[in-house]
């Protein structure tokens, strides 16, 4: 698919040209900031080959092709302060998580919402980690995944192991959207041994996703306890997700999963979400993944806006 220049209007803002990058701005007036973006390029941990470090970059000249306003809400996400500060430097392995770490941490005092673009689902540990640092036990977590993501080893399937394993606890984690085949019978006794509350996807045939994510963070954000959410675009059906490798016939919908990030965005217990399992490299031509993904961001600020 080509790219060719896009108009330039004065009247339809770019929602690509909305944000800042940080290395313009002062420590102080980063410290204002409603939502920072930050790329966490990680591939090398993923069970299937990916090209999922291509997607930062890809997601961020996607922003290009939309607007700022959000009519069904009546909302211009332009009215938030939102900053760009850039990718992690080489975020997989030991080092490299400490660096994603790092950064969510310095996210965490500098904005009200931390919107992280992988990569592979790898990058939900060190963010969470980082995001929340010794009170992640306090924490909640939220995952909108088809997958369990509790395999053993250092991999983008173990990153809810690991965290539980680092104290978060499965009584404050709901799985939304785990699928039928791509899961085990081992994995989900571990999720159940584990305390974590599964909403699997045949619970969301005829559901409303607003109301799916609101019973959700009820959940992990008991007690007003900060949640972080994973977005793992790879619950999507595969024919508006063809690239997410283990996206699967008979996910959700697009629309559906916008519906969720807005959700997420709107509540004020969500201190960060990530945008993850997209490889941009093996998108369709039309570039359907890629752009969901850059929709989901635009989403999540619009619910941000409205946050009470």
């Amino acid at each position: 698919m080509t790219n060719p220049a896009l108009p330039n209007d004065p009247l339809w803002p770019r929602a690509g040209a909305w944000l800042e990058p940080a290395s313009s701005l002062d420590t102080e007036r980063l410290r204002q900031a409603d939502l920072a973006l930050l790329g966490v390029p990680a591939c090398r941990s993923s069970i299937t080959p990916t090209g999922a470090q291509a997607t930062p970059g890809a997601v961020r000249a996607a922003l290009m092709r939309y607007s700022t306003w959000a009519g069904a809400q009546d909302v211009d996400v332009s009215r938030l302060r939102a900053v760009d500060l850039g990718d992690v430097e080489d975020p997989d392995d030991h080092e490299g998580e400490a660096r994603v770490s790092a950064a969510a941490a310095r996210a965490a005092t500098a904005c009200k919402l931390l919107m992280a673009i992988g990569g592979d689902n790898s990058i939900t540990f060190p963010l969470a980690r980082g995001l929340f640092g010794p009170q992640l036990a306090e924490c909640g977590l939220v995952t909108i995944d088809a997958h369990h993501d509790l395999r053993d080893g250092v991999t983008n399937g173990s990153t809810v192991r690991r965290l539980i394993e680092a104290g978060l606890p499965g009584a404050r984690i709901v799985q939304v959207g785990i699928a039928d085949f791509s899961n085990s019978a081992s994995y989900a006794a571990r999720a159940r041994q584990s305390g974590i509350t599964v909403i699997p996807r045949s619970a969301l045939r005829g559901a409303d996703p607003p109301t799916i994510i609101t019973d959700a963070l009820g959940i992990a954000g008991s007690d007003g306890r900060p949640v972080y959410v994973d977005i793992d675009v790879d619950v999507c059906d595969r024919s508006v997700a063809p690239g997410c490798p283990s996206a699967a016939p008979g996910g959700i919908s697009a629309d559906e999963l916008r519906q969720m990030a807005f959700a997420c965005g709107r509540d004020s217990r969500v201190r960060g979400i990530d945008i993850t399992e997209i490889d941009a490299t093996i998108d369709a031509p039309d570039q359907r993944t890629v752009r969901l993904g850059a929709l989901l961001v635009l989403e999540a600020a619009a619910g941000l806006c409205v946050r009470p």
